[in-house]
């Protein structure tokens, strides 16, 4: 079966790049904040997914950019319950 794309799973390493991008850019002052390329970002994290797995991809990428933050906090703040954490 040949693969998809060129790693085979190019669509998930695609959207956790752009969670972790999201996410790293909400940590700028908001004035240095690229709005605009944010904006995109969200829309193409929304194309094609269902709500709670973009949810989860950030919550994911926070844990990542955070780990000495509480998981269970951050996925609260992403509106996920326990049953992720």
């Amino acid at each position: 079966m040949p693969r998809k794309g060129i790693t085979g799973h190019d669509d998930w390493v695609l959207t956790e790049a752009l969670a972790t991008a999201l996410v790293a850019l909400e940590q700028l002052e908001p004035k240095h904040q690229p709005s605009a390329h944010m904006d995109d970002i969200r829309k193409m994290l929304a194309n094609g997914k269902e709500p709670s797995a973009v949810s989860l991809h950030l919550a994911q990428a926070k844990c990542r950019l955070f780990p000495e933050s509480d998981p269970l906090e951050i996925y609260r703040e992403y509106g996920i319950g326990e049953e992720y954490g």
